[in-house]
């Protein structure tokens, strides 16, 4: 039977694993707030969730690999299996969004927002909180910059064009 773990027996400080969790669920909010803004299924809650989980099965993941390291050198052990795991978590939940109905696919964009979010906890439990940022930036550009272009291309397309008139010659 497995012995508890207590704080001072952890390989990473546990003021790290709060920064990791608290990027995680700042940056995950990042994306659900653009999600909940336009009224879509997952929002705020659910994308900052999915990204804290994912934190939270990275920043494990490592401890367990560090302390079966510690315990036996030449163990083998895998820790991107849990990448793996949480990804497969991530894209039922995102299918879940995706709903078809009379040939019109509708819920993708959030679906794949769900995605990124636990891309998004991972790369903050693993500590690359850089990385997780600048995949933030680069969603709310194609969320909300490109959401507004398609909007317009969508209306131009069915007909009902929104360029300003010009004047007359």
């Amino acid at each position: 039977m497995r012995e508890l773990t207590f704080i001072e027996d952890m390989a990473m400080p546990p003021e790290m694993m709060a920064g990791r969790l608290g990027a995680a669920l700042l940056l995950g909010a990042c994306i659900g707030l653009d999600r909940e803004w336009r009224r879509k299924p997952a929002g705020l809650r659910t994308h900052m969730l999915i990204a804290l989980a994912s934190c939270t099965f990275t920043v494990l993941a490592t401890e367990l690999y560090l302390e079966a390291l510690e315990a036996n050198p030449d163990a083998s052990a895998d820790p991107l299996r849990i990448i793996e795991a949480v990804t497969a978590a991530a894209a039922f939940l995102g299918a879940g969004c995706i709903i078809q109905s009379r040939g019109e696919v509708s819920g993708m964009t959030t679906g794949a927002g769900i995605w990124l979010a636990a891309a998004v906890g991972l790369a903050c439990g693993a500590g690359f909180v850089w990385l997780a940022a600048v995949n933030v930036a680069l969603a709310i550009v194609i969320l909300s910059v490109l959401g507004w272009v398609q909007g317009r291309l969508e209306r131009r397309a069915a007909g009902g064009d929104p360029s300003p008139e010009r004047p007359r010659a």
